[in-house]
């Protein structure tokens, strides 16, 4: 790595790759040139037209190859069955001092450690990293210099909030951080699909619900006080919400979140496994 801002190349610019070309280019200054690649042509005309350096494998199938070339970090923005075909493919062409970065689940830094003999990380982003609110876990390879793990968590903090774990609590972390948001959305769902049964329209069920788990995750930021408390504030003895509250009690959501967290898991260890 040099001392000079690092020169960036990001391999597939889909919507995490997107996100995280979003959050370099709104960091002018703190890092050097950024070359990505797309599938295709039409995505490709896109970036370049923001002024960023681009090229599509559908117009070069040597655009991955070209990207690399002098890069100080590499982010190999693809779906987990194509990442260690594409560590392979541009392995030889990428400069020894650099580092690799991983975002995607399952993938082992040993498994890419046997492809790449640089430095290696392993991130696991969110997807809320597209609107600057992301959470990421980061894990270090073997032979991962303390100047390397800062600059790739530079990186990821363009999009959010970073965290720096082991590899083996990186599965958990991407069970709550990775896969949270859907558990998130799958609660709105099923809160706006009992409102419209309690007789609100469509449009009435998504200002209601959305707006309340809105604001209260903004008060929560804002306020300077605990999940806790301000569910306390909420909850009058013997009121509706109390009421409410003994029913999720009831039916053991703790356990529930356990079991799902444990699913989530064994899935990207199996994952792990091939």
């Amino acid at each position: 790595m040099t001392h000079s801002p690092p020169r960036i190349a990001i391999l597939g610019t889909g919507h995490m790759g997107g996100a995280i070309l979003g959050g370099l280019t709104r960091a002018a200054g703190a890092f050097g040139g950024i070359r990505v690649t797309t599938a295709s042509a039409e995505s490709a005309r896109a970036l370049a037209g923001r002024g960023v350096e681009a090229r599509s494998l559908e117009e070069d199938s040597t655009a991955n190859q070209w990207a690399v070339e002098g890069a100080d970090i590499i982010l190999l923005g693809v779906k987990p069955h194509h990442l260690l075909g594409l560590l392979e493919d541009v392995a030889p062409h990428a400069p020894e001092s650099a580092v690799m970065v991983s975002i995607a689940a399952g993938i082992t830094v040993a498994q890419m450690e046997s492809l790449w003999p640089g430095a290696l990380v392993r991130t696991m982003p969110n997807t809320p990293s597209q609107v600057g609110k992301g959470v990421t876990g980061l894990s270090a390879g073997s032979r991962v210099s303390t100047d390397q793990v800062r600059a790739v968590r530079e990186v990821f903090e363009t999009v959010g909030s970073v965290l720096v774990v082991e590899e083996d609590s990186l599965n958990a972390l991407s069970t709550f951080s990775g896969s949270g948001p859907a558990f998130v959305y799958f609660f709105i769902e099923r809160f706006m699909e009992v409102a419209r049964e309690h007789g609100f329209t469509p449009e009435q069920a998504t200002t209601m619900v959305q707006g309340t788990f809105a604001g209260a995750m903004e008060l929560l930021e804002s306020s300077g006080h605990t999940p806790e408390e301000l569910r306390e504030a909420v909850t009058s003895p013997g009121g509706t919400t109390q009421a409410a509250l003994e029913v999720y009690r009831s039916a053991d959501l703790s356990a529930i979140i356990r079991a799902a967290s444990a699913a989530a898991i064994a899935r990207a260890q199996e994952m792990a496994k091939g």
